[in-house]
């Protein structure tokens, strides 16, 4: 994996966070090979962007689908909890509680839940 590919892995979910429309951008990015520096400063532009409740609800219920076929009724539960409340930073803290639990890397490597 060259180093454009892990940069975007580890922002991946964080720019889905912040922006759907970054996100889309960036994949074209990364399908056309662009270079480690516009991708990384689409990124940033991506990461300047003030989250929508929408853009957040979008970017846990992707990293939620790392789970919904293996949590427990109560993890379920609680997420679900979670999620009616958009209680965001609470979301954001249980997926990390989560991806170490069941040892998702993909998830544990994701600048957006390292970075809580």
């Amino acid at each position: 994996m060259n180093t454009v590919e892990i940069l975007w892995r580890e922002q991946k979910y964080n720019v889905l966070f912040h922006s759907q429309a970054y996100y889309n951008d960036i994949r074209g990015l990364m399908r056309d090979r662009a270079s480690h520096e516009q991708v990384e400063r689409t990124i940033q532009k991506a990461l300047n962007e003030i989250p929508t409740p929408g853009s957040m609800r979008n970017a846990i219920q992707h990293m939620w689908g790392y789970f919904k076929k293996i949590a427990t009724a109560e993890e379920k539960a609680q997420y679900e909890q979670l999620f009616q409340a958009d209680d965001f930073s609470q979301l954001l803290l249980y997926l990390k509680q989560l991806a170490h639990h069941y040892d998702v890397t993909y998830l544990i490597e994701s600048r957006v839940l390292s970075d809580i």
